[in-house]
């Protein structure tokens, strides 16, 4: 009976001992429906072993496991032979990967750059003129840590004083531009641009890339015992209390809920949901593509459920593919039926199953403009934030002011006396506080051509 226990033992540590490689980027040109395969010292360099074939794992990853061995591994990727071999930055040879067996479970994330057989293998940027990086390192300080940030801005941006509504989307390298996608980008520039010229209001969109290792944990607030998570609770709390105050400082946007929307696709549309029921004050709209629900679907809907938020105004397009998986449909009508329960109108539920539907960029891509205008649709996006005639501003009191004339709240910019713009605050019509956070002194408030000058 030892014999046997310490065998189940040894079994036991094998088992959790094994490597787990993951592909986590491949070139934006990969033909579609691409199989990848492992060839290396574990199969005789096999290039088309289909017991060696990297499998989806529901999160917009390629992965294969490879139980414990001794020394060291070498291998690399192909699309199934030899001429279609992975290849370096430039298109051309790539020398072997290699791992080493530790005694110790391994995950080892890696980024196939190019494929032999195919030139320019994306490394040509597509993103449109107006589309920029805004902050290759913006720094997220509930989590300690740094994300590149991209910006879209509509074409009549520099040439108008319109506000915008805003779009905050997930997996920013996926957005614009074939060079940094996964495998494919979703063309939201050359989607918005051309929506744009048939005479489409425009928005402003916000990517923010994942940086692979810490995606999943901060695209769940939840942790799934098998794929991690915990984060997204910050993560989401970085989106509305540190990015979105920042974007609505510096850029032209409106600021209310109603036209402020999460987008995201797989796991970022599980944090997408999670973030519009956290914060239902920032943020009114969801786009919720492919959404993997599975990973933490009891606790998402218990905190449907239970939330004490304002969730009744939420505005929710669904989209998946009928065969991305087996409960992928029941779960988004899940989540569905527990908004309905939760006070929010069928009219602002809009779901789609395709029978076409897949887990690829590719297929997002082809939905986003329809996403995009129910979403915003019925929204007065062109209104003005306050009439001429009846608006008025002034100081009313120590650290007041006084403001009517207003449609709705409204942020003003407020100067120094030298003309450096110092802050933002959202204001009403009556009695408004000046912000606290404002040293004693003298400043300008202005709202547009409207300005008043105040002592705090």
């Amino acid at each position: 009976m030892k014999t046997i226990q310490f065998l189940c033992f040894l079994f036991i540590l094998t088992t959790n001992a094994q490597v787990t490689l993951r592909i986590t980027s491949l070139p934006a040109n990969t033909p579609n429906n691409s199989t990848i395969y492992l060839a290396g010292s574990v199969n005789n360099w096999n290039e088309a072993n289909p017991q060696f074939i990297m499998q989806p794992d529901g999160l917009g990853v390629l992965q294969i496991t490879i139980p414990e061995g001794n020394g060291q591994v070498s291998y690399k990727f192909t699309r199934g032979s030899w001429t279609s071999v992975e290849g370096n930055a430039n298109g051309g040879f790539l020398p072997n990967r290699s791992f080493t067996f530790t005694g110790s479970p391994q995950t080892i994330n890696v980024t196939i750059q190019s494929w032999e057989d195919i030139s320019g293998s994306g490394s040509n940027s597509t993103a449109a003129s107006n589309v920029q990086i805004l902050d290759s390192n913006f720094f997220i300080p509930q989590l300690n840590r740094n994300r590149k940030i991209w910006l879209y801005l509509p074409p009549d941006y520099f040439t108008s004083t319109k506000t915008y509504p805003v779009l905050y989307m997930q997996d920013g390298q996926n957005l614009f531009d074939n060079a940094t996608s996964f495998s494919g980008e979703w063309q939201i520039d050359e989607t918005l641009n051309s929506l744009h010229s048939q005479g489409d209001f425009g928005a402003i969109v916000v990517g923010i890339e994942n940086d692979g290792s810490n995606r999943l944990n901060e695209y769940s607030p939840w942790n799934n015992p098998n794929y991690g998570g915990g984060e997204g609770e910050e993560y989401i709390q970085f989106i509305s209390e540190t990015l979105k105050p920042y974007i609505d400082t510096n850029f032209r946007t409106k600021t209310q809920p109603q036209f402020n929307a999460l987008i995201g696709s797989s796991m970022g549309a599980l944090i997408s949901t999670f973030g519009a029921v956290e914060y239902p004050e920032f943020f009114n709209k969801i786009g919720s593509f492919s959404p993997a629900y599975w990973f933490a679907l009891n606790d998402l809907n218990n905190h449907i459920s239970t939330t004490t938020n304002d969730v009744d105004n939420l505005k929710i397009y669904f989209v998946c593919g009928q065969n991305e998986s087996s409960s992928m449909v029941s779960n988004v009508n899940t989540i569905k039926n527990t908004f309905l329960s939760k006070g929010v109108l069928n009219g602002n539920l809009f779901t789609k199953f395709d029978s076409y539907g897949t887990h690829t960029e590719s297929y997002w891509k082809g939905e986003f403009s329809a996403c995009y205008q129910w979403l915003f649709a019925g929204e007065n996006l062109a209104i003005n934030t306050f009439d001429d005639a009846a608006f008025q501003l002034y100081q009313a009191g120590q650290n007041k002011f006084f403001c009517s004339g207003l449609y709705q709240d409204t942020s003003v910019d407020i100067y120094s006396l030298t003309g450096q713009k110092i802050a933002s605050q959202t204001v009403s019509n009556g009695l408004n506080l000046i912000s606290e956070a404002l040293s004693k002194g003298i400043y300008i408030i202005k709202l547009k051509d409207k300005v008043v000058k105040f002592i705090k």
